[in-house]
């Protein structure tokens, strides 16, 4: 057998010579119509895109975006600019909850920073596009004026691509800030590829089944690149058909055979809640060998639950995994091994707090928390943690997670000011613990919320409610609060009022912060607390302390936070308030 080649675009081209009919992708359109992309089809596509970017003037190593919804061409695009030697990155589309305007100016801010060279984006959009980036040497290519040609081989030496040379950037979810993005080298991916299926083989007969956007990074690694590597077959499903209908994921592990899957926590919990039992006749799920959580943190009630639920449908405990990453180590970190389920360590919730320390406790004890392993490292990625001095802890010792791998981006990509790793290690900026070997994560140092696997900035949150009238400037602060129920955490706001309660619009302030916050980074609160001056902590050089903060949310509403989560509950107006 020929050795593999070293990179991606030669992948693809290699398969495409050599097996053109096969299937790769099972495309699933946002109506739930199904659409077979040979291996064959694809190669054809992609080089047409790759000469119409040429023809543009795009060169090997030119940043192109691509603005795409759930579509075939995104496919298409992203392989056409990775055949030119360009260097693709897929941004969220917009969607009918954002503001258009602020959704261009995030794109054209995004081009500006990356300096792109080219903007890949469907007919619709195009002429939105072209007038806003008039200012910045980028040219937009619609959907519509691409085709494969006969030509479109010349000046396209997908061999001459060289390991080292950047594949692609992947920007992480922010929310309206400027996006940090991600850049990693064909050598680099192969390498995470590699450890990975050291630890758990990926073969040409499995059947990936994702619904998770290709712009996230679990999304497109284990939705489309390692099934490329492995030879496999993937089926992409729009993420907002599988939002509205999840018994879509079962229907297409059984009616395709599936096997293999990877979901955020959230997604358990949602196709617990909201799969009806009569939707579920005659699916069987015992082909399904592993679905792997990661994404956020991982909960062992979810995934309890999730056995629980389909375990009359052939599912298997076993097939439960869980892992640790990000993109700035390609996708994992650590990994459990299979057969599963991951291993739960019940500790003192006490210890926990208070002692930074995980000490273990019978399951049934008073006090006992339960936190679910992530695996060991993958092979060449070592774990460590330490305390806030940088000194290595002891196992059960609590203190952030570092990470060193060859897979490891040394710094984000055209942001010198944002060194990704020191010395070949990186901090998380989460905490958590070793035990046996394995990983245990309890949370996050720095204050990103994540909801349903997306990162969202508190700080673009707290800028949302600048803009709002009636809200005191400055004196607006988001964190997360854990949702049991739906296993991620809803977004909490307080937010101080310019004039007191009794002559403030409370009501109207509250719609227009609720709306635009909706409006600009698609994720509903849940909870808002309009208060009184004085009641939002700063720290004594003016920063934001938002860890006080939360806690004295918690103190001060404890018996009315539950309650005020709850899906369709407005907020209270002061300190002293019951939600209404």
């Amino acid at each position: 057998m020929s050795p593999r080649p070293e990179t991606l675009s030669a992948i693809l081209a290699a398969h495409a010579a050599r097996d053109p009919q096969r299937c790769l992708v099972r495309f699933v359109e946002e109506d739930g119509t199904r659409r077979d992309i040979t291996l064959g089809e694809l190669h054809d596509q992609a080089l047409g895109y790759a000469a119409a970017l040429r023809a543009l003037g795009v060169a090997p190593g030119d940043v192109v975006i691509l603005v795409l919804r759930h579509a075939p061409a995104v496919l298409d695009a992203f392989f056409g600019a990775m055949y030119l030697g360009a260097v693709p990155a897929i941004f969220s589309y917009l969607t009918e909850k954002l503001d258009p305007a602020v959704y261009a100016e995030q794109v054209r801010a995004l081009v500006a920073q990356s300096a792109a060279r080219a903007v890949i984006t469907f007919p619709e959009f195009t002429t939105t596009l072209v007038r806003l980036l008039a200012a910045v040497d980028c040219r937009v290519v619609s959907t519509a004026d691409v085709r494969p040609h006969p030509h479109a081989t010349d000046g396209v030496d997908i061999a001459a691509q060289v390991p080292d040379r950047l594949a692609l950037v992947q920007y992480t979810s922010g929310t309206t800030g400027l996006h940090k993005g991600v850049a990693h080298s064909h050598r680099a991916i192969l390498q995470f590829v590699d450890a990975y299926f050291a630890a758990f083989p990926m073969t040409r007969e499995d059947v990936v089944v994702s619904w998770l956007p290709l712009y996230h990074d679990m999304g497109l690694l284990a939705g489309l690149l390692m099934p490329l590597v492995a030879g496999a077959t993937t089926v992409l499903m729009s993420p907002f058909y599988w939002v509205r209908e999840p018994v879509t994921l079962l229907r297409a592990i059984h009616e395709l055979q599936g096997t293999l899957c990877w979901m955020p926590n959230f997604a358990f919990n949602h196709c617990v809640r909201s799969i009806r039992e009569r939707d579920l006749a005659g699916i069987d799920l015992r082909h399904w060998r592993a679905v792997f959580c990661g994404g956020e943190p991982v909960r062992w009630d979810a995934l309890e639950r999730f056995a629980a639920r389909f375990a009359p449908y052939g599912f298997r405990r076993r097939a439960l995994l869980a892992g640790y990453g990000m993109a700035e180590s390609v996708m994992a970190a650590t990994l459990v091994r299979a057969p599963g389920p991951p291993r739960v360590d019940w500790i003192d919730a006490h210890a926990l707090e208070v002692d930074r320390r995980a000490v273990p406790m019978a399951p049934n004890a008073p006090g006992a928390t339960s936190v679910v392993s992530n695996g060991p490292p993958l092979p060449g990625t070592t774990v460590a943690i330490i305390d806030a001095e940088g000194t290595p802890l002891a196992q059960r010792q609590v203190g952030e997670i570092t990470l060193s791998s060859p897979c490891l981006l040394p710094a984000y990509y055209r942001r010198p000011d944002l060194p990704a790793r020191h010395d070949g290690v990186l901090r998380t900026g989460d905490i958590g613990y070793l035990a046996d070997g394995e990983l245990y994560v309890c949370g996050r140092q720095k204050d990103l919320i994540i909801v349903g696997g997306r990162n969202l900035h508190p700080e673009d949150l707290e800028a949302i409610a600048e803009g709002v009238p009636g809200i005191r400037p400055g004196r607006a602060v988001a964190f997360g609060i854990v949702d049991e129920r739906l296993g991620t955490e809803r977004v909490v706001m307080v937010c101080e009022l310019r004039d007191p309660p009794s002559a403030a619009p409370v009501r109207q302030i509250d719609r227009a912060l609720r709306r635009a916050v909706l409006q600009r980074v698609d994720v509903a609160l849940g909870d808002l607390r309009l208060v009184d001056r004085g009641w939002v902590l700063k720290t004594s050089n003016g920063k934001m302390a938002r860890a006080a903060n939360r806690q004295k949310y918690l103190a001060t509403f404890a018996r009315t936070a539950a309650a005020a989560t709850a899906p369709g509950t407005a907020s209270g107006h002061d300190a002293h308030t019951q939600p209404r």
